[in-house]
């Protein structure tokens, strides 16, 4: 797919109204947005299905708000967790099939292999589900955004606040593999600053089912807080797990990485109190429920931040199509990050040349049963973090894109 050159035009103002003209200089008179996400495996509950509705209802939102002269599609596959099966469908989709934009791509591993790919083919990848900061730093590119949340936002939430009301031992539980590595070496700093030690830690396979051996180790450390730097189902099957064995309540979980559907399946009784950091909550002003209901009306679950982000990042990708006139990767990349999001989900949000969308992100406690008034009633919010105070400094970017 070849990308036709821009023609000048004298007029800026006639160049944003002018749609049947900008239209001319998108491929195919048409925008092609492909969903990569898992579908059937550890986190289908957190992204998958919910993900899938969420760029559906950006896309009719789109065509709703802006009319375009061009048309919208959308495309989806399940990566399996597996890069090269990643990797292989954005390839295949760019080359044969015209998709602009790669999209979601939760787990990193899956993440850092299309963005790869999106860099090779100038596309775009839009990243809402993985979660490790080496995506805006040392693998950083001037075609990925990292939307959503990352591991230093989910240190700098949950286990400050943990550590500073007096959890100030910890052991980990972690996921082997970028993600959970890069989500213990975050907290672990985070304990450390804020005057607490790290006990030691033990990696488990992704995915696991049992993690008896994982947490008895973590038992055997006396640690304070079991730290889990774990996502999706083995999040909660190490909960269930630990309250089977009689690990808790004597010793105390946070959970790094929580959605409000792990809290959902487990229910309130088992994640009563538990503190988590969230960029997204479906009951927190007028417009996050207006817009959670409408998902909670073909999905009947309340969305997870992950779904919220990418239904954001899908709306801002497309605004910026319409308003440049073209689908060039490098171009709309730029008008994304000159242009605040304005949204549910993004309020004052913007996009830094790292990559990084920063946003205020929200700590949380999980609420008792009786302090739950009505079905999905589960946060209390605790803390808003400001972007700026959430986000990892550009001054300690390591991405080769930020000028120092």
């Amino acid at each position: 797919m070849q990308m036709k050159k821009l023609s000048t035009l004298a007029c800026a103002a006639a160049f944003a109204t002018l749609s049947g003209a900008a239209s001319a200089q998108i491929s195919d008179n048409t925008v092609k947005v492909g969903v990569l996400t898992d579908m059937s495996g550890t986190y289908s509950d957190l992204a998958g299905a919910g993900a899938v509705l969420a760029t559906e209802m950006a896309i009719a939102d789109f065509i709703a708000e802006a009319k375009p002269a061009f048309k919208v599609e959308m495309v989806s596959a399940d990566h399996q967790n597996k890069a090269d099966i990643a990797s292989n469908k954005a390839r295949e989709w760019f080359e044969r099939e015209g998709v602009d934009t790669a999209t979601e791509l939760v787990t990193t591993s899956t993440a850092l292999a299309v963005m790869k790919v999106a860099k090779e083919m100038n596309r775009v990848a839009l990243m809402s589900g993985p979660a490790s900061t080496p995506i805006t730093n040392e693998q950083c590119n001037d075609v990925t955004v990292h939307y959503t949340y990352d591991t230093y936002a989910l240190a700098n939430g949950t286990a400050k606040a943990v550590t500073q009301q007096g959890g100030d031992t910890w052991f980990f539980l972690t996921a082997d593999y970028a993600f959970g590595q890069a989500l213990e070496k975050d907290s672990s700093a985070v304990v450390i600053a804020n005057g607490g030690k790290v006990l030691g830690s033990v990696r488990h396979p992704f995915p696991a089912a049992d993690f008896s051996s994982f947490l008895l180790q973590a038992q055997a450390s006396g640690a304070k807080i079991i730290g889990l730097a774990n996502a999706g189902a083995d999040t909660t099957n190490a909960i269930k797990q630990a309250a089977e064995f009689g690990i808790t309540p004597k010793q105390s979980l946070a959970g790094l990485l929580m959605f409000i559907s792990d809290v959902h399946s487990l229910g309130l009784q088992a994640t009563q109190g538990m503190y988590l950091t969230t960029g997204f909550y479906w009951d927190l002003d007028d417009d996050t429920r207006a817009w959670s209901k409408r998902f909670f009306e073909k999905q009947k679950r309340m969305p997870t931040m992950v779904q919220a982000g990418q239904y954001s990042s899908v709306l801002h990708y497309l605004r910026a199509v319409q308003a440049t006139g073209t689908d060039e990767a490098g171009k709309v990349m730029a008008h994304m990050k000159a242009t605040p999001i304005k949204d549910f989900f993004g309020k004052n949000g913007r996009i830094r040349e790292d990559g990084r969308m920063v946003h205020d992100m929200y700590l949380a406690q999980v609420k008792t049963p009786a302090e739950s008034k009505y079905p999905w009633d589960y946060y209390n919010i605790r803390q808003t973090i400001p972007a700026e105070e959430a986000f990892q400094p550009l001054a300690q970017s390591r991405c080769p894109l930020v000028k120092k």
